[in-house]
């Protein structure tokens, strides 16, 4: 039974706002800025305009700073810059990809594999992905005042060892929120596993400060964080402080990434993204078939080609380096595990663990 408080959706005390929340405010919603920042023609962001008004333009100026001026083909830019692509309608992509509606066993908690639960902390995110899953998930009917009944789910169920904070970002919450939260789930006595997944330390890395550090340190599970980089032009200098922080406070880090056309789609870009996630002591974990999202076709990659560049990538990294090729199939027990081309050794696909 859940007997700590829950988080309020009361505004936070009376703190001044910290460092990470000051520049998160200043991140750019105007196309038109973003393209002025860059030295990109204007007419970008008028093609943008109608795709940002279906789901807004939100990226830190810090990220900004990474891209690559004048470049309209930048990789970070193409993960951010709505497009008019996106409003064309194509056979089978849709609103809901991964049946995330069927799954949901209380408001704001999924529960799609044995053992572990997903908790939609908040509907907020640092940044805005063009090929985000969730870009249409109905946030205010999955969580607003409703965490009691996804805790109380939760401690209900003893086959849950297990908890994964999603969402949005669980680290847009502020760091008050989130021990509010963990304080609850002390009191679940078979959770014996925390997970975060965020994007926030690559795209904001002034969200890693000694609040989250004390924090995550005074946590009594183990923990995992799953971090979202696409691109090694994504890890620069203070992403990489960030994450030797997180490590050093006892995280173990993962990494996920999407398979993007335009932006990931080389073996050149992958393994330098693997050696600069290990660079910054980040594991390589999963690679990811796009989820066929309503407004994302533009992004995927065929999935022979996929299997093709994973054998590519094999020969050139040790095993330790290389993610799994993944694909989520709605009301599968598993994230299917994808062979690369040619391994005859290995069937074509296989069921794995999230």
């Amino acid at each position: 039974m859940i007997t700590a408080p829950l988080p309020s959706r009361q505004p936070d005390g009376c703190e001044p706002p910290a460092a990470w929340q000051r520049e998160l405010a200043r991140a750019i919603t105007d196309p038109l800025e973003l393209c002025r920042l860059l030295g990109l023609d204007p007419e970008l962001a008028l093609v943008a305009g109608s795709a940002a008004r279906a789901f807004r333009l939100r990226v830190p100026r810090g990220f900004v700073r990474r891209m690559r001026p004048g470049d309209r083909n930048d990789p970070l830019l193409l993960q951010v810059l709505p497009r008019a692509e996106e409003l064309a309608e194509q056979p089978g992509f849709l609103a809901d990809a991964l049946g995330e509606h069927g799954a949901m066993r209380a408001p704001g908690l999924l529960h799609k594999y044995h053992g572990r639960a997903l908790l939609i902390s908040t509907g907020a995110c640092a940044v805005h992905c063009r090929y985000c899953f969730r870009r249409e998930f109905p946030y205010g009917e999955a969580q607003a005042g409703r965490l009691e009944a996804a805790l109380a789910a939760v401690a209900a169920d003893p086959s849950i060892e297990e908890l994964i904070l999603s969402g949005g970002d669980p680290l847009s919450l502020t760091t008050a929120r989130l021990g509010e939260l963990t304080a609850a789930l002390r009191t679940v006595p078979h959770l014996k596993r925390l997970r975060l997944h965020t994007r926030t330390p690559i795209v904001l890395p002034e969200r890693v400060d000694r609040a989250l550090l004390a924090w995550l340190g005074a946590l009594p599970w183990p923990t995992v964080i799953v971090l979202h980089c696409n691109h090694a032009q994504e890890i620069d200098a203070s992403v990489r402080r960030a994450t030797g922080e997180l490590r050093a406070g006892g995280a173990t880090l993962l990494n996920q990434s999407v398979l993007l056309a335009g932006i990931n789609d080389s073996v050149e870009a992958l393994q330098a993204l693997s050696q600069a996630l290990w660079s910054a002591g980040v594991l390589p974990y999963y690679l990811h078939l796009l989820d066929r999202v309503r407004g994302t076709a533009h992004f995927e990659v065929e999935l022979q080609r996929a299997r093709v560049l994973m054998a590519a990538l094999a020969a050139r990294l040790p095993g330790y380096l290389l993610p799994r090729l993944a694909r989520e199939t709605p009301g599968a027990p598993a994230k299917t595990l994808i062979a690369p081309a040619g391994w005859e050794l290995l069937h074509s696909s296989a069921q794995v663990e999230c």
